[in-house]
């Protein structure tokens, strides 16, 4: 039997169990998609019920391979996500979603209590960003929610849940609680004050290289704690390069990583998107965090809808330098999709399409325009003295060739590498757990 380490790669859209080998290959990957439920107010979410279903039958159906021989597991997850437990270790609440709103009242309230938004903001390295920030969520729970609230004992991260559904192991790693939820002090490296201040407890962070043995069928197996899926995509990385690198990971979100830029974090970077994440080393990451894996596929639709043409025509789009507009002063310059930056409902809805004469020339200005609000992403990263020369792009984006050309001639003198690393982030999530 091949001995694997097993990861669920827990996506906002896909969900995967992938195998990978004692030499970090891929022998297997299975794939699934949820339909989504509904949370108490109505709005869509995650069904955490299925999610755990599935964990816990593909654990149980893994254990008793007569092909594999499951060493090891852990979890890697989208981040903004919170689960609530009472006292039996049960769910309180659904597995709330990111994307929902929070009134403007609840992040208010804390700014005003713990210095100031721009200060507190500073501090966590956390744009203000709504339910994505992860605290203020929870702040949200407590004070519209109080009935269900008050039943809650523990509060645990997505995928120290995971792992808690196996382990029994109440958690956290830094990983989480550094990526944009207000939770973390950068400043002192510990939880911020206001957290214990509103009674909102949650487990000391741990290495995320933790690891818990245990039986099932028989069979011992080292759990992992979980990790964000920003910082395990990173591990890799860390791994194979001998020299300073920033990755793009581009997905749903767009995440532009610098973890080798340890200066603080400014005020004009805050307020232009940039923040910090932590690794799993336990080190500041300066990273810009982008929707624009989303901000890409509704505009496409709306492309493709006017030019009658399949969703996924942009895919056969041909690198066409010819349709290729520059820009004539600074990058914001006649940029036609994102004139005033990313629209809030993600579509801007003034763009005329009729003035492309076909949907590869609207697409290669959607691009361009694209590649435009990535370029100012990456500039936030680079530290003063930058001696960067390579710029990883990893995932959806890096088989664009729009997109990765327009990078290379923006950025001259860096190499620009289309990662061949495939499944990144779970390959980090088996390799954070055991240099055994």
């Amino acid at each position: 039997m091949i001995n694997v380490t097993a990861v669920f790669d827990i996506g906002k859209t896909n969900k995967k169990l992938l195998l990978f080998d004692q030499n970090f290959q891929l022998v297997f990957e299975q794939e699934e998609k949820f339909e989504e439920t509904v949370d108490d107010d109505g709005f869509p979410c995650d069904d955490i019920t299925r999610i755990e279903n599935w964990l816990h039958q593909s654990i149980d159906e893994l254990s008793q391979s007569k092909e594999y021989n499951l060493k090891a597991v852990n979890f890697t997850t989208y981040g903004a996500s919170v689960v609530y437990l009472d006292e039996d270790g049960k769910c309180v609440s659904p597995l709330y979603n990111y994307l929902k709103k929070m009134p403007e009242s609840i992040p208010l309230e804390i700014y005003e209590k713990y210095g100031g938004k721009t200060e507190f903001c500073r501090k966590t390295a956390s744009p203000e960003m709504g339910m994505i920030n992860a605290g203020l969520q929870v702040y949200w729970f407590k004070k519209t929610k109080p009935e269900q609230y008050a039943k809650v004992k523990h509060i645990l991260n997505f995928p120290q849940y995971l792992s808690y559904i196996f382990t029994g192991k109440l958690v956290s790693d830094y990983t989480y609680v550094g990526c944009h939820t207000t939770m973390w002090d950068f400043d002192k490296m510990e939880y911020h004050t206001w957290l214990k201040q509103e009674g909102i407890m949650l487990p000391q962070p741990i290495s995320s290289k933790t690891t818990y043995p245990l039986t099932i069928n028989g069979k011992t197996i080292k759990f992992g704690l979980g990790v964000h899926d920003s910082s395990a995509s990173l591990v890799p990385y860390f791994k194979e390069s001998k020299e300073p690198f920033v990755l793009c990971s581009t997905g749903t979100w767009v995440v532009i990583m610098n973890p080798f830029n340890n200066e603080p974090l400014t005020i004009d970077q805050l307020q232009n998107g940039c923040l910090c994440y932590l690794s799993t080393e336990m080190e500041q990451v300066k990273s810009s965090l982008l929707f624009l894996g989303y901000v890409h596929d509704v505009n496409v639709e709306k492309i493709s809808g006017h030019f009658n043409v399949e969703k996924d025509a942009y895919k056969k789009v041909p690198l066409s330098p010819d349709l290729i507009t520059e820009p004539t002063g600074d990058f914001s310059d006649r940029r036609v999709f994102f004139a005033n930056g990313l629209p809030p409902d993600h579509v801007d809805e003034r763009v005329d399409l009729s003035q492309f004469r076909s949907f590869d020339e609207a697409y290669h200005r959607l691009m361009t325009d694209f590649t435009q609000i990535a370029w100012e992403g990456l500039q936030m990263v680079f530290p003063k003295n930058d001696q960067t020369k390579t710029v990883y792009v990893s995932g959806g984006f890096n088989r664009n060739e729009i997109f990765i050309h327009l990078l290379k001639k923006w950025l001259p003198g860096k190499k620009i590498i289309a990662s061949e690393v495939k499944n990144a982030t779970a390959l980090g999530a088996v390799m954070v757990m055991g240099d055994g």
